[in-house]
């Protein structure tokens, strides 16, 4: 019993190193440069989207959401496993009418500001510092809507 907490002590122990997460910084950092190289947080390229200008985000977006449903597919039809062996279950979902007008309000500040959450952060990296008026708004809505979540219909 001894070993076993000190395994566990263990992992928690490497777990809480700075360095542990540093993979997950580079992923991050490889992602933006991927969002930046392929023009996804461009304000035209999304301005153009809204404008039904051009094809361009609709072909991202479509090409991620065909990727994301051949991927849970997948993970569902061959019972695919985390690398750490544990099964990946997919809760199912309640439509809610909620979803409805939070996406509306999503897609006017999308259009709006240019930017959406994923992109803010690669939008600041290439020194388009009025973005963080928009990061700020995002965590300031963020704040609201917890904060009233339980006032909310559900």
């Amino acid at each position: 019993m001894k070993n076993n907490n000190a395994v566990c002590n263990n992992e928690i122990t490497v777990q809480n190193k700075w360095y542990y997460n540093l993979k997950y910084l580079l992923v991050g950092i490889l992602f933006g440069i991927v969002f930046v190289k392929a023009e996804i947080i461009s304000w035209f390229r999304i301005q153009e989207m809204f404008r039904l200008q051009s094809f361009h985000m609709y072909g991202v977006i479509g090409s991620a959401v065909l990727t994301g449903m051949i991927s849970v597919w997948l993970i569902k039809r061959f019972n695919i496993k985390t690398l750490d062996g544990e099964p990946i279950t997919i809760a199912p979902k309640k439509f809610n009418k909620g979803q409805i007008y939070g996406g509306l309000i999503f897609g006017f500040g999308w259009a709006i500001t240019g930017a959406c959450p994923g992109p803010l952060f690669a939008q600041i990296g290439t020194g388009a510092f009025a973005v963080i008026i928009t990061l700020l708004s995002a965590i300031f809505g963020t704040w609201i809507y917890g904060y009233l979540r339980d006032k909310l219909p559900h």
